[in-house]
C-alpha cells in the first residue's frame, strides 16, 4: 500500500536502476524536458493522466502508483538543515556565496520582486573543456514584482 508520494519516488528510483533507464529517454516519451520530467519523477511536479501512464509503463508501476503521480505533491525535497550530499551542498554553497549578488542584480535590473520557480525552465548540459568538462546550467524564471496595496 502506498501512503504518500515519496513511496512512488522510491519505486521509480529502484526501477530506474534495475532497468538501467535514462531520464532523457523517459522525458522524450513524456514529451517534456529532462529537467522537468526528472523533477516530476522525483516527486516535485504533477503529471497529467496521460503522462503518468507513460511513466508508469517505463517503471512498471501499479495503477495506484500511477494515480499518485497525478496528485499535487508537497514541494521542496531537501531537509531544512544544510544538505550533506556533496553535489547538493555545492548548490547550497552557490546560493550562500552568490545569493545576495543574484538578489541585488535582479532588483537593480527589474525592481522589487522575485524570480518565479513556478513559471520557470532549466536546461542542464555538458560543456566540453580542455581542463575538464563543465556543467552548464541555464535557469529562466518569470519576474514577479511585489505589488503595493
Amino acid at each position: 500500500m502506498i501512503t504518500d508520494r515519496s513511496d512512488v519516488t522510491t519505486l521509480i528510483r529502484a526501477a530506474k536502476v534495475r532497468k538501467n533507464l535514462k531520464w532523457a529517454d523517459i522525458a522524450k516519451a513524456v514529451g517534456l524536458s529532462k529537467e522537468w520530467t526528472t523533477a516530476a519523477c522525483l516527486g516535485q511536479m504533477t503529471f497529467t493522466k496521460a503522462q503518468a501512464e507513460i511513466v508508469g509503463e517505463f517503471f512498471e508501476l501499479s495503477d495506484e502508483a500511477v494515480a499518485w503521480l497525478q496528485v499535487t505533491p508537497y514541494k521542496g525535497s531537501l531537509p531544512s538543515a544544510v544538505p550533506t550530499d556533496p553535489l547538493i551542498y555545492r548548490w547550497y554553497e552557490i546560493v550562500s556565496v552568490y545569493g545576495t549578488t543574484v538578489k541585488e542584480l535582479i532588483h537593480e535590473e527589474f525592481g522589487d520582486g522575485i524570480m518565479s520557480a513556478i513559471d520557470f525552465s532549466m536546461d542542464i548540459q555538458r560543456e566540453a573543456d580542455s581542463k575538464g568538462d563543465r556543467v552548464n546550467v541555464t535557469m529562466s524564471g518569470k519576474f514577479l514584482p511585489y505589488k503595493s496595496y
